[in-house]
């Protein structure tokens, strides 16, 4: 005969109103503060990689466009092209975020491409003709709008950062980063020279 054990009644009425009663307790004290941080974390940086590769996509045609009026500008061009090319070959991924080589090369790709265009934008001073382009003007107001967007979306990062990585490292968030998100490393964030932090100047 096959005997199964459980609970009387009115101990399982007792835990399940012990368990409703702690949920809120342990959200009260701090229980859910990390993994909700982390995930702010994680989706400010996809919008951060999200306006960077917007940036990305529209220098192809604003190369093209600066070719067919200064075509003599060959090193100026060639060094957009690479500097995009490293640019969109790292990508810090959310699970990567902890790594600080990882975002130490992502950020130093990011500011090159940054200085190149800075380059292509006062080689255009030359050529009256091109910053009159229609096509170029467009280029030019969607490229500034992205620069204005990556300025808003990096800032939002490092505060989510911010937020998250004090959760890890004070009271009474850091207990439970002892007891159950012992997986939970701080992420890093941008520490880029204020030199390369301008952006182009696309404005004429």
């Amino acid at each position: 005969m096959q005997y199964v054990t459980c609970l009387p009644a009115p101990r399982r009425t007792l835990s399940v109103i012990a368990l409703f009663l702690l949920v809120p307790l342990l959200s009260a004290c701090g229980f859910n503060t990390i993994p909700t941080n982390e995930e702010r974390a994680k989706a400010a940086w996809s919008e951060v990689l999200n306006q960077y590769q917007r940036r990305a996509d529209l220098i192809p045609n604003l190369v093209e466009t600066v070719k067919g009026y200064a075509a003599q500008e060959k090193d100026v061009l060639t060094s957009v092209v690479e500097a995009r090319s490293k640019a969109t070959s790292v990508q810090v991924t959310p699970e990567t975020l902890t790594d600080p080589n990882a975002m130490k090369v992502f950020q130093e790709n990011q500011a090159q491409l940054t200085g190149a265009l800075s380059r292509l934008m006062a080689v255009v001073e030359n050529y009256p003709e091109l910053k009159s382009n229609q096509n170029f003007l467009a280029l030019q107001s969607q490229l500034e709008g992205t620069e204005n967007r990556i300025a808003v979306s990096r800032r939002d990062y490092i505060e989510a950062v911010r937020v998250y990585n004090t959760a890890l490292k004070t009271m009474p968030t850091m207990i439970w980063k002892w007891i159950w998100y012992t997986g939970s490393e701080p992420y890093q964030t941008f520490n880029i020279e204020d030199s390369a932090k301008q952006t182009p100047q696309v404005k004429f």
